[in-house]
């Protein structure tokens, strides 16, 4: 079967394709499962492949995240933003459309089965590789910070949150918690929704704050570096008793930065010394 290129823009489809296409849903299909519902991998009868994103009509929360994230989506455009296909919603069901990106998110190449590479695993990003994708998601942030007709905190960034094309671009997705913002200071947005986000990643003010900034976005961005560069997430079981992945670089840094430096990059098996951090 010929499949459709990754451009594609928007279009109708009805729910009853989306059911013929994933097979009623069926859990063969399955890509993942969030917070707020099912992502299933399926080709439509035009031979697209796509991501079908499925809300679980039954969650309040998952209705506000599908409001929001069809709200940022009709809004921003930028080549390290995955563009939407088109959305389905009636009273019954909700869903958002998005093509298939060959690679599959981020945290996948660093572990493939669900373990940290320190476990043994060989992570095959070099170096180049990582800044590459680090400066697509950074370029994609500050569009939404900065170019983008509504300005944006995204809110959830992490590895899982970055697709990766087949040429290795990355794309940010997942906009259910972001912010669409008012400018209340140079730095400040307000907010009148709880603050969301992933253990490790969000910044600690937001639990003190009633603000939603920028900043936020920005120290999730660098947790997630530190993590492509490590190897290590910021959940990891090594780090107890107030111990967190950036203090556990900032002490090695940058005397012993060997010590914290992804193995896989040290080891020179990939590619070449070229590619060597040190």
């Amino acid at each position: 079967m010929t499949f459709k290129p990754f451009e594609v823009g928007p279009q109708k489809i009805s729910f009853q394709e989306l059911l013929t296409a994933t097979d009623g849903f069926n859990e063969a299909n399955l890509l993942g499962v969030g917070s707020f519902g099912k992502v299933f991998r399926e080709v439509l009868k035009d031979g697209t492949m796509v991501a079908i994103k499925i809300l679980n009509i039954q969650d309040e929360y998952a209705r506000k995240s599908f409001d929001r994230e069809c709200s940022v989506l009709r809004r921003v455009r930028h080549r390290n933003l995955l563009k939407i296909i088109t959305s389905y919603s009636d009273p019954d069901r909700e869903a958002l459309i998005f093509p298939l990106v060959e690679n599959g998110s981020l945290d996948k190449f660093f572990y493939p089965a669900g373990e940290e590479s320190s476990q043994g695993q060989l992570c095959r990003l070099d170096l180049i590789q990582r800044l590459s994708i680090a400066l697509d998601v950074a370029q994609g942030m500050e569009y939404l910070h900065h170019g983008c007709f509504v300005q944006v905190v995204h809110c959830d960034l992490k590895p899982s949150n970055v697709l990766l094309g087949e040429d290795m671009t990355a794309y940010l997705i997942d906009f259910g918690i972001s912010r669409l913002c008012l400018r209340n200071s140079m730095d400040s947005y307000t907010s009148t929704h709880n603050l969301k986000g992933s253990i490790g990643y969000i910044a600690p003010e937001y639990g003190v704050s009633g603000h939603v900034t920028t900043k936020g976005d920005v120290y999730s961005y660098g947790i997630m570096f530190l993590e492509m560069m490590t190897g290590k997430k910021p959940t990891s079981s090594i780090f107890v008793e107030g111990m967190n992945l950036h203090k556990w670089v900032s002490r090695c840094f940058p005397n012993t930065i060997e010590e914290v430096v992804d193995r896989n990059l040290l080891s020179g098996d990939l590619n070449n010394d070229e590619n060597k951090v040190i």
